[in-house]
């Protein structure tokens, strides 16, 4: 089964994409900041992260490239405001493969974690 792991530091927004994901099929952990997630990612290794930018603690560009270090096959998709575009910029320069904006819709989700996991 896919795992993947929901970075987020607002709980509704991991229990929206957990939802959309579980109904796809996805076995779906979660993380509510950078720092846990890099964490996590070091204990066992996820085929697909989606990552908030803008998050207390570590931020999301920062985790990207510290989930990079240790494995550069990481597979990971930006899930941003549209305001942030300059972090995003960099979370793909970072080793992101893809990014969603806020708000988004399941189509867009699915559409993205299918195309990232077939990259």
């Amino acid at each position: 089964m896919t795992r993947i792991l929901v970075v987020d530091d607002a709980a509704f927004m991991r229990t929206m994409l957990k939802r959309i994901l579980e109904e796809e099929g996805f076995e779906v952990y979660e993380a509510p900041d950078g720092d846990v997630a890099v964490k996590k990612y070091a204990e066992q290794k996820f085929d697909l992260v989606t990552m908030d930018i803008v998050m207390p603690k570590m931020d999301g560009v920062t985790a990207v490239k510290e989930i990079m270090k240790g494995d550069p096959e990481a597979k990971i998709i930006m899930i941003t405001a549209l305001a942030h575009k300059t972090l995003v910029l960099r979370a793909l320069r970072a080793g992101a493969r893809d990014f969603i904006v806020k708000p988004f819709d399941s189509a867009a989700v699915i559409e993205a974690v299918n195309n990232t996991l077939k990259a």
